[in-house]
């Protein structure tokens, strides 16, 4: 199976054409999952496992995979599924995104599917808050899951939310915004992801605006746009780049061509790793691009522009 990826360096054609390529895969039974193939370094038959004393139940063990020790977690397990058995007859998905490489444990890997995000769906609302879906889409006649990744690391391993004291230490806004909050929209549709924005902003006491896609974000800039000049209200947008309906790069070439929202200052947010987010950012038009999850960086960030602005 590691060959099904052997051409994930070319799949980058789809970045900015709302499109996206998913891996499916089962845990148990016949329900199917799915994980970006953006995220996934390769995918190997489970080898054999290091036992770690006093690790999270979830994780079954570490791998030595080219010189790395890299954590396997049981997926089905993270999300509520009773761990898998027989490992020699398992499979590993090794990922990377929000700075770190890790394997997922799945019972087997099915194939490769290309769709538009327009066709990837929210939850829905029966799930309950607590679920661990980020998506949902239908393909062939089957439900496809999408499970919130991010949410399961940050469960795993936690997350640091604080911004540093010497960030927050006498920063100042510049210009106009001394007299006024600053606000930011913010465009992720991971719960765990926002709430990762929205805490280091309400550190700095930057006022926010949630959006659970791109879609969305582009809708409440175009209603508040109605209302006055968009840069008196909004002074840069945080944005996701995997995101139902409407992803982040196609957000930002659509704000780019909307007369009265071309200007934003658009920050590009993703767990997605590689150099071409780099090289994307300037295709699509949008100004900076930040791997999540640093709320250091992040903070820096959003600070540098605001104060030129």
């Amino acid at each position: 199976m590691a060959g099904v990826l052997d051409t994930v360096d070319q799949r980058t054609r789809l970045a900015g054409e709302n499109r996206l390529e998913l891996l499916l895969f089962h845990l148990r039974g016949r329900q199917q999952f799915g994980i970006n193939v953006f995220k996934i370094k390769e995918v190997i038959q489970c080898p054999s496992l290091t036992q770690l004393p006093e690790a999270h139940n979830v994780v079954r063990g570490v791998a030595n995979m080219r010189g790395m020790t890299i954590p396997i977690l049981d997926l089905g397990a993270a999300i509520g599924r009773r761990p898998l058995e027989n490992l020699d007859e398992t499979y590993i998905i090794v990922s990377e995104f929000n700075r770190k490489v890790q394997g997922f444990l799945v019972r087997c890997v099915d194939r490769i599917i290309n769709l538009n995000w327009e066709d990837i769906h929210p939850p829905p609302l029966s799930a309950g808050k607590n679920n661990y879906l980020t998506a949902v889409t239908r393909y062939d006649g089957s439900m496809i899951e999408i499970i919130d990744v991010e949410k399961v690391l940050s469960e795993v391993v936690g997350d640091t939310v604080l911004v540093s004291s010497e960030v927050i230490g006498g920063h100042s806004f510049g210009g106009d915004l001394e007299k006024r909050q600053p606000k930011v929209l913010v465009a992720d549709d991971s719960r765990v992801a926002r709430k990762q924005i929205v805490r280091t902003l309400e550190q700095l006491g930057i006022e926010y605006i949630t959006a659970n896609d791109g879609a969305e974000a582009y809708a409440i800039l175009c209603e508040l746009a109605k209302k006055g000049p968009i840069l008196d209200q909004i002074d840069m947008i945080i944005s996701d780049v995997e995101m139902p309906e409407m992803d982040g790069y196609t957000l930002a070439k659509t704000i780019r061509k909307t007369p009265g929202l071309e200007d934003l200052y658009i920050i590009l947010h993703t767990s997605l790793s590689g150099g071409f987010n780099e090289s994307m950012i300037k295709n699509v038009g949008a100004d900076k691009f930040i791997s999540k999850f640093s709320a250091d960086d992040l903070a820096n960030t959003v600070l540098e522009q605001l104060k030129t602005a």
